[in-house]
């Protein structure tokens, strides 16, 4: 067997493999999507039920709240029609010692009289400022006289000026003899003329209303609760389920899995009373309707008959067609070339993809191109270098030619300012290298400052402060020299008298830090703002002037490879101090024979 057919094997192999692995990858689709179509229907079924129970839950609580409320309302306006019958207004303006059991029984048939058109108001209790009272049905109930006596109750009352409100069993003040719960309507009774507060009153309504309300709705899931949790009517044995969240203006829904079952305990406030209606509801499982089950098996089968249809087109379109261009790229590295293929195939995405590799290849060829001919310039390049690197040594050997000839002529001031030229170029050139210890820049930087002295005389001072420790930090070459010379330049020939460059360096959280500051004329926040930013506005004068300035700042930015490098403080008239900071741990120099 020859190796081209072992290939064609290989990739028959191959090709077996992965459709295999697609039919895999299909038949998990179709059992995740069954699990899926399983989760769904009980998702739904439960869903739907909590649902259906929240809308008959909310659709029977409105109307027992809104009942109840109809009812109190109706109430309501009963006390009112108490508070002004003759007979019981004559009972609270009589003074106190004109108040007889003749008047009190007078009072309590004016308020009966008024009670006959309802059944429903169990008693009634008008108090007088004085104590006294009227009652109604007295014999079945107990007064908290403790109670009533405490300011908190009466303010409570007194704060409504002559409004109704509801409490139960009157806040406290009133009990029935059986302890069944009643509703107590409370107001202050105002004189009619003066305006006066001449009593109190307490209507008390049956529960018996509330019983009746719910035996209507013909349920026992329904119960209804004051808010203190206080059973008032419906079946009893859901009291337990009371909650403190359900004590609020709109509906709340609370679900609950108590003895194996899900419960949805519904309720909500009946307005302006401390009232619970709550509706205690199993949430029974069961599956969806018949036709939402239909409609789900229909849409299974639809999605495996498309599983296996997108699979076969898979196979036909791009399964095979892939393996057919990956034959072709493969010939290509095993004969060791780079060249175009040409397959047949009728798919336009595939088709890109052939395309795509044959421009590939185009492209790298020219990249083998304009690789091998950069290394040729590399090359020259480096030939060049080597024939440069003689010239300074001419220049260094013509330097100490003439100095030893300003020796013979007894120049010693030229032959001094040639030997330090010369020092200067010898440090400037380095040999070529782009970093060089930090302790070297200060060398070139003396001997600058030495040449300028020849120039500008006594008005020249320089001082330096180089801890030991940074002596042997390679640093970038020749960022202090364009420094110093904006020093001269622009700050203290400018200022017109003696000044001093100071250049001082440390190390500080593994960053060394280089200040060279001088006592010129100072900079402005406008002129340190624009040094400082990296937009070049070429062309104009205080780029030509601070351009040295500039450069260098950008030329540290790069060293380092962030922007936060130098700080420039500056004081006009005083003093400028420009500070480079070089992050990381500095690299060590170790000196080497010249």
């Amino acid at each position: 067997m020859n190796s081209t057919d072992t290939i064609n094997k290989n990739k028959i192999q191959t090709r077996n493999s992965l459709s295999l692995r697609l039919r895999l990858v299909f038949a998990i689709i179709i059992f995740l999507f069954i699990i899926a179509f399983i989760v769904s229907i009980y998702l739904i079924t439960k869903k739907e039920r909590r649902e259906n129970v929240i809308i008959e839950s909310e659709s029977l609580l409105t109307g027992l709240s809104d009942g109840i409320y109809s009812d109190i309302q109706r109430y309501r306006e009963l006390s009112r029609l108490v508070m002004i019958d003759d007979r019981l207004v004559k009972f609270l303006r009589a003074k106190t010692e004109d108040v007889s059991p003749g008047l009190i029984n007078t009072a309590r048939y004016g308020v009966l009289g008024v009670l006959n058109i309802t059944t429903m108001v169990d008693s009634v209790f008008v108090f007088r400022n004085d104590g006294q009272y009227m009652a109604t049905n007295r014999g079945k109930y107990m007064l908290n006289y403790i109670r009533m006596d405490d300011d908190e109750w009466k303010n409570k009352i007194v704060e409504k000026k002559g409004r109704a409100f509801v409490t139960l069993n009157g806040d406290g003040a009133i009990y029935k003899t059986n302890l069944s719960p009643i509703i107590t309507i409370s107001r202050e009774i105002n004189d009619v003329v003066s305006q006066e507060r001449t009593g109190i009153l307490l209507m008390n309504i049956s529960s018996v209303l509330l019983e009746q309300k719910v035996y209507a709705l013909n349920t026992k899931d329904i119960i209804i609760v004051g808010t203190d949790g206080t059973f008032l009517a419906g079946n009893e044995n859901l009291v337990g389920y009371f909650d403190e969240n359900l004590i609020a203006p709109d509906f709340v829904h609370i679900e609950k899995f108590i003895d194996n079952e899900d419960i949805m305990i519904s309720g909500m406030q009946v307005p302006d009373m401390p009232i619970v209606v709550m509706a205690v509801t199993h949430i029974h499982k069961g599956m969806v309707s018949t036709e939402t089950i239909g409609v789900l098996i229909f849409l299974m089968l639809v999605f495996i008959a498309g599983v296996f249809f997108v699979g076969a087109y898979i196979t036909k379109n791009i399964t095979s067609p892939v393996f057919d261009l990956v034959k072709d790229m493969e010939k290509n590295r095993e004969e060791g070339t780079l060249k175009k293929i040409d397959t047949n195939i009728n798919v336009n995405e595939l088709i890109l993809i052939e395309d795509s590799y044959n421009n590939m290849v185009d492209h790298v060829n020219v990249l083998f191109d304009r690789l091998i001919e950069k290394e040729q310039t590399i090359q020259k390049a480096e030939l060049r270098v080597l024939q440069e690197q003689i010239k300074p040594h001419f220049l260094y050997n013509s330097l100490e030619t003439i100095g030893f000839l300003a020796i013979d002529a007894g120049a010693d001031k030229v032959h001094s300012a040639l030997e330090t030229l010369g020092s200067f170029y010898r440090n400037f050139l380095s040999k070529g290298d782009r970093e060089i210890p930090l302790k070297r820049e200060i060398t070139i930087i003396k001997d600058y400052l030495s040449l300028q002295k020849l120039r500008y005389g006594d008005i020249l001072n320089d001082e330096y402060e180089i801890a030991p420790d940074t002596e042997e930090c390679l640093i970038p070459k020749l960022i202090l020299q364009p420094l110093v010379e904006n020093s001269i330049y622009h700050g203290i020939r400018m200022k017109g008298e003696q000044g001093t460059i100071k250049i001082s360096s440390f190390l500080e959280d593994d960053d060394l830090h280089i200040l060279v500051r001088d006592t010129g004329i100072g900079m402005t926040q406008e002129q340190i703002d624009k040094v400082l930013s990296k937009e070049k506005n070429e062309g104009t004068e205080e780029f030509n002037e601070n351009f040295g300035l500039w450069g260098t700042i950008e030329r540290i930015r790069c060293y380092c490879d962030k922007d936060d490098v130098v700080r420039i403080r500056s004081e006009i008239g005083e003093y400028t101090e420009i500070e480079f900071i070089l992050g990381l741990q500095p690299k060590r120099w170790k000196p080497t024979a010249d």
